[in-house]
């Protein structure tokens, strides 16, 4: 009977022992790959492996205020490119964090690891591609000529002699300096900037995103859109070109929220309008572009 009892005993913490050099072990093993200067990932809903710069964070750089896009300051940020963002790293298994720059130096920063991406209200160009890298693209803008009410301007033509404010960097600026006869583009750090200084007098005309003005007509009166300007540009978050890993997954991320109708509620939300096919469909060819 005792010998019996001293066997029992003895296996009982034989199997204790076993469970805890398994547990420890798999702590082991969860273990491997720590954290790096650059924290590596996969996205639950994707399986694509990418980095971060921190762990379980994407960092975003943005520009803000540029409302609808942008709308407020970090942290208290909203609008179409943060409702974007926020449901790609939803998406990614990540939370976000947002840092505002200036929007002149954003792609720099960004290309030399300050941030994961960008979300901007940033056209895809082929200048740009020469910097950092785009995802596919999630909004399509055109440009729009606002002036004051009764202005004497009404086209682009009209623009002789004039002084069109834009925001530094931006495509509204190399449209003015590049299609227009203005005698002077006369840029400002932040959209807002130009719109307010078209009301005060210090410039003519602004030429800004479509969007853009038209927000700054139900919000700031006394100004209105005399010439819509197509120019078919396609929006994209950029990362930095050696990054592909996490292009691709947000590439993939925002493939599930075409098909699944989020970029449609979100197109909804803010411009009352669906995406057009160039949205829902398009790819940024130019990342293959020679």
């Amino acid at each position: 009977m005792r010998g019996t009892r001293l066997w029992m005993a003895l296996a009982l913490l034989l199997a204790l022992a076993t469970v805890f050099f398994a547990a420890c072990g798999d702590d082991d093993d969860e273990g491997d790959g720590g954290d790096t200067t650059a924290a590596e990932s996969e996205a639950p809903a994707t399986g694509a492996d990418f980095e971060t710069i921190n762990e379980g964070v994407l960092t975003v750089g943005t520009d803000a205020p540029f409302p609808p896009f942008e709308i407020g300051q970090p942290p208290n940020l909203s609008g179409y490119d943060i409702d974007v963002m926020d449901a790609i790293a939803e998406e990614l298994g990540l939370e976000t964090e947002y840092i505002d720059t200036g929007f002149a130096t954003i792609f720099r920063d960004v290309a030399n690891g300050q941030f994961d991406t960008v979300a901007a209200a940033s056209t895809i160009t082929k200048g740009r591609e020469n910097r950092v890298d785009f995802t596919d693209p999630y909004y399509e803008a055109q440009q729009a000529l606002l002036v004051t009410e009764g202005s004497d301007i009404q086209s682009v033509e009209d623009l002789d002699g004039a002084i069109v404010g834009t925001q530094d960097g931006t495509t509204g600026e190399v449209y003015a300096n590049e299609e227009t006869n203005a005698a002077e583009v006369r840029g400002f750090p932040e959209g807002p900037n130009a719109v307010s200084a078209l009301v005060t007098g210090q410039v003519d005309a602004v030429i800004i995103d479509q969007p853009v003005a038209v927000d700054a007509i139900e919000k700031q009166g006394g100004v209105e859109i005399v010439e819509e300007i197509a120019t078919d540009e396609l929006y994209g978050f950029a990362v930095a070109p050696d990054n592909d890993g996490l292009r691709e997954a947000m590439n993939e991320a925002l493939a599930t929220l075409k098909e699944n109708g989020t970029i449609t509620e979100l197109y909804q939300k803010y411009f009352n309008t669906d995406p057009p096919a160039s949205v829902l469909e398009g790819t940024n060819e130019l990342l293959t572009d020679d």
